[in-house]
């Protein structure tokens, strides 16, 4: 029998007292109301098919890291094509967004820098904090009195400041512009992640950013393609200095092996189907439009954070609580997931829906009537 370390099953039994145990769960065929594939990339065959095609001969593996073997030609081809389409002067390529954060925050902000982030970013950026040796100070969630409060105090260091355009929690976000005129006028260095803005908001889904046309005056994007895209990676967006630094010196980008070029041919396809995807981008609009009306007809509205994005969570506090409630509504034929503490503070359990293009206006209105008959019965 396998020796371990007292400390794993104490920590564990402090888990499950608190109801809180993380376990693996399979799949099943319910309505999908839970995933990130917003738009129905990731079921796309077609898509699959395509990418197998291009990316030639078969082959499993990169073989190695990108600066060994495994920087195959397509990367060229897939880097070229996203930072065409994000109007960015380049893109590098990471094996996923988690590792494009890890990458940008622990390299980037030097020692004696100071990096500013939300306190609802994404464990991601978090964790890449930690490894940096700058120092980080958080901020309350999309105020800006806030910023500019610990901005003031930092006028004599070079500063970052590290926000998400949709939060994966809340489905909100904070006010860019405002926000990036209030860097420029401290000459902070603005990081957004744009992980579930790709795909549901700005021309052709290219995000938040390009909405606004913000995208000339941000210093770094970091953008996703297990959401929306429905596939694998991310790709940092900027100017070319910060491909060539992070090449350089990001360790999750040079200490690991490369993406496969099926995955990697399946990003330049995926963008490629973004951009002939307008009826479904307006279908997944009408679908959060929806969403949100029906929230508002049934007495809801105190009860959910979010509403614009294709993110919106019913708080239901209590890790108990909330799991008996998200059963019933995945009895009922949903896949509706809770999201426990610590994942989100206690007392801000919820359910989180994920709406998608592919979801009915029935589908959703038949969820939230059941969900208003739980909690208000």
């Amino acid at each position: 029998m396998h020796r371990v370390p007292a400390s794993l099953g104490k920590r564990l039994d402090g888990r499950a007292a608190q109801d809180a145990l993380r376990e693996l769960r399979p799949v099943g065929a319910l309505i999908d109301l839970s995933s990130n594939d917003y738009l129905g990339f990731g079921a796309d065959e077609s898509l699959f098919d395509e990418a197998s095609v291009l990316a030639g001969h078969p082959k499993n593996g990169s073989t190695g890291s990108r600066l060994i073997t495994g920087n195959h030609d397509l990367y060229s081809i897939a880097e070229a094509r996203v930072a065409h389409f994000h109007e960015a002067e380049a893109a590098l390529i990471f094996n996923s967004g988690y590792d494009a954060n890890l990458g940008v925050f622990s390299s980037i902000p030097q020692r004696g820098d100071i990096v500013l982030f939300d306190e609802y970013c994404h464990a991601s950026i978090r964790d890449g904090l930690r490894l940096s040796q700058a120092r980080a100070f958080k901020f309350a969630h999309n105020d800006l009195e806030d910023l500019e409060r610990l901005l003031e105090s930092c006028r004599e260091s070079t500063v970052y400041v590290a926000t998400e355009t949709v939060f994966s929690m809340d489905g909100d976000s904070p006010p860019l512009v405002r926000l990036l005129e209030l860097c420029e006028k401290y000459g902070a260095f603005l990081i957004l992640d744009e992980a579930h803005a790709l795909g549901v908001f700005g021309p052709h889904g290219a995000g938040l950013v390009q909405d606004h046309q913000l995208h000339q005056r941000v210093f770094a994007r970091v953008v996703t393609y297990g959401k929306a895209l429905g596939c694998h990676g991310a790709s940092v967006l900027g100017p070319k200095i910060l491909k060539e630094y992070l090449v350089n010196f990001a360790r999750s980008f040079i200490y690991t092996t490369a993406l496969p070029p099926h995955s990697v041919a399946t990003i330049v396809l995926a963008y490629g189907k973004l951009e002939q995807a307008t009826v479904t981008i307006e279908k997944l609009r009408a679908n959060i439009l929806h969403f949100s009306r029906e929230v508002a007809r049934l007495g809801m509205v105190p009860v959910f954070v979010g509403g614009k994005s294709a993110i919106a969570s019913a708080i239901i506090p209590g890790n108990e609580r909330v799991r008996i409630i998200a059963r019933r509504v995945q009895d009922a034929g949903f896949d509706v997931r809770p999201i426990l503490s610590p994942t989100v503070p206690q007392g801000q359990e919820r359910l989180r829906f994920c709406i998608h293009a592919f979801n009915t206006p029935e589908q959703i209105t038949s969820v939230l009537e059941l969900l208003a008959k739980t909690l208000f019965s």
